[in-house]
């Protein structure tokens, strides 16, 4: 057995993880650690575990073979500072703190989009996992920068739940703003662009430049991306269906439909889904996961199944509630 630790697991990405590994069969929680809730059953903060588990939050991690760090953004390097972590011990961290910058306290931090490069996290000590939003955008672009195939701009617009704010509450995540109500956040300018233009050039070979526009959506989980850009002379759509669906023949879970997406075919699963059409000189993508599962949680699990030899798939076969 696996023995995990999930560090600042009272939050979403936290509390994902704890429904998935109580669940997996080669898994054993043996910590969870909190700032200000220790002695408190996980099952009094994560409602949806009344029953499931009989954890309380505290302060030490012990000596676990995986910690996941589920801190808020900036807290994994001062966690690692302030914490005597065995240097076998993997660390698999959700924040954002090793995106761009992998090497800290004698680590080496791989990006750990799993379609990107799987032989490379299995190979991986420990793992940066991406974020939500570049996720659901490089499942769009992969198959085109695998082909060097980006020729021109990027464009994307993408709407995310609630739940990619987190749970801490602000003005723009209160029921009586959400409710109803879509708005634009971060114009040009968000978080997840460096990871995004960084690895896509990685792949394609140069990095390209992606015009990104984040809308806040009224429901509480996913996110469907809207990606565009110029498409390649001599190319129809059916030779880019082609391509989508090579480029993913082998993913236990992202599939090119052929037939227009939404969001509630893969909502509460670690599915990502992708459609493509030529429209013109231009082809378009759609892509949509579950902002807390194949945008975090569940593909820190899916990570930790690469690095420990496992299948890729193992503890994440969910079913979405389509209706």
């Amino acid at each position: 057995m696996i023995k995990a630790a999930i560090a600042g697991g009272t939050g979403y990405t936290g509390g994902e993880l704890f429904r998935l590994l109580l669940r997996h069969p080669h898994v054993e929680i043996v910590a969870a650690t909190t700032t200000s809730l220790e002695g408190t059953p996980v099952s009094d903060v994560h409602r949806d575990l009344i029953g499931e588990t009989d954890l309380k939050f505290g302060t030490e991690t012990g000596e676990p073979d995986v910690i996941f760090l589920c801190l808020g953004h900036g807290l994994s390097r001062e966690f690692l500072d302030t914490r005597k972590i065995s240097g076998e011990c993997r660390i698999i961290d959700l924040g954002n703190d090793f995106r761009l910058d992998g090497s800290y306290a004698g680590r080496d931090f791989v990006y750990g989009l799993c379609e990107g490069d799987r032989e490379r996290i299995r190979n991986a000590h420990d793992i940066a996992n991406p974020g939500c939003f570049a996720t659901a955008i490089q499942l769009a672009l992969l198959p085109l920068a695998s082909g060097k195939l980006i020729r021109d701009e990027i464009h994307v617009t993408a709407i995310t739940g609630s739940t990619g704010a987190g749970k801490k509450l602000s003005e723009t995540s209160h029921f009586s703003y959400r409710d109803n109500n879509i708005s634009i956040y971060k114009l040009f300018s968000h978080q997840h662009l460096g990871e995004i233009r960084r690895n896509i050039g990685r792949i394609a070979g140069s990095e390209p430049v992606v015009n990104f526009v984040p809308v806040r959506g009224d429901f509480t989980r996913g996110i469907f991306a809207s990606v565009y850009t110029r498409a390649v002379d001599g190319l129809g759509e059916k030779d880019y269906i082609e391509l989508f669906k090579d480029f993913y023949k082998d993913s236990p879970f992202v599939f090119h439909s052929e037939n227009g997406i939404s969001l509630k075919e893969v909502v509460n699963t670690n599915k990502g889904l992708v459609h493509v059409e030529l429209h013109g000189s231009y082809v378009h993508i759609s892509s949509a996961i579950d902002n807390l599962l194949k945008g975090a949680s569940g593909q820190a699990v899916e990570n930790m199944n690469l690095m420990f030899g496992l299948d890729e798939a193992e503890g994440l076969h969910l079913k979405a509630s389509a209706f």
